[in-house]
């Protein structure tokens, strides 16, 4: 496949997950901003932001982190290259270009969504419910992805599509962790208490994962529980370990469809085996925060290797 084909279907892939990822971030602000005892770090809101590390370039244009302005910052801003809407045009976009690698009820998913966000960026933004734009875009990136299990070849392509959706899903985890953990709760004494089990609470549902969480450990919701469930268990759909395996599967793939392993398919094993490798008691004796940040770190370097080695014009 030619590197700009695969580089193509790699964004949509990343650009849908983000758009999802935002929408579920507005969802987490939203419910704690409910309650009457938030104090995070900075505020519920600023926190999205620097969670995000958009928070300097909101600053800049808006000044203080209100929440009107950081739905609209991170919803409808065309200037901020994350947002809901720039991460769907520019998914579309891509979709574009390679429009004959895609199935019909891929493009009309993704299309339609570009569609649908124009019509709502029209209306006026007072008659816009939060919740209403929050649901409609998972939504929508739910389509997509189920558009592409259902109708794609399992080829190269369908292998850089979901290598940039475990990626960024992967990465998204770990910032919607860090929301919680490290910038909404107030103080360290705020640890078991009953706003530090509401706040991982809202994290998972959130993360559509309450009753999947119920499901797999049942009873009372703690910090350890949740911490084994979003990043060791492979069960969980959104786990560090489940991302980490599918860049693995999907990253071997290619290296026997084109004879060769690189550095990309190396850095995603050692990804994997910290993941595999690590214990709950380890990582939160390590800091939570800490260990997070260090897999978002590691997980960019995982995708620079991809790109050196799949994206970039020159095979290496």
């Amino acid at each position: 496949m030619l590197s700009r084909t695969a580089d193509n279907l790699y964004w949509i892939a990343r650009y849908m997950e983000r758009a999802d990822t935002v929408a579920r971030l507005l969802e987490v602000g939203s419910r704690i901003s409910l309650l009457p005892s938030a104090q995070g770090y900075r505020s519920e809101w600023d926190s999205l932001l620097h969670a995000t590390g958009m928070a300097e370039s909101f600053a800049q244009k808006y000044g203080d982190p209100v929440q009107r302005n950081i739905e609209s910052f991170l919803f409808f801003d065309r200037d901020n290259p994350s947002s809901i809407a720039s991460c769907i045009t520019a998914a579309r976009e891509n979709g574009r270009i390679v429009r004959t690698a895609l199935t019909t009820q891929v493009w009309d998913a993704l299309n339609t969504a570009f569609q649908e966000l124009r019509q709502l960026e029209r209306e006026e933004r007072s008659k816009l419910e939060l919740s209403r734009l929050t649901d409609w875009t998972m939504r929508h990136a739910a389509m997509l992805r189920g558009a592409i299990d259902a109708t794609l070849l399992r080829d190269d392509g369908f292998n850089f599509l979901n290598i940039g959706y475990y990626l960024e899903r992967g990465d998204n985890t770990a910032r919607l962790m860090d929301v919680k953990y490290y910038v909404l709760l107030p103080r360290v004494d705020f640890v078991g208490s009953g706003l530090d089990n509401y706040q991982w609470s809202t994290l998972l549902r959130a993360m559509g994962a309450q009753r999947a969480f119920h499901w797999a450990y049942g009873g009372e919701i703690t910090a350890v529980k949740i911490a084994d469930f979003l990043i060791r268990n492979p069960q969980s759909p959104r786990s560090l370990a489940t991302c980490s395996a599918g860049l693995v599967n999907h990253l071997g793939r290619l290296s026997k469809a084109y004879g060769r392993e690189t550095e990309a398919q190396l850095a995603a094993q050692n990804l994997h085996a910290g993941i595999e490798g690590a214990t709950v008691e380890a990582i939160f004796d390590e800091g939570l925060h800490d260990f997070l940040t260090r897999y978002i770190a590691e997980a960019a370097g995982l995708a620079n290797a991809v790109h050196d080695a799949y994206l970039s014009g020159e095979m290496r």
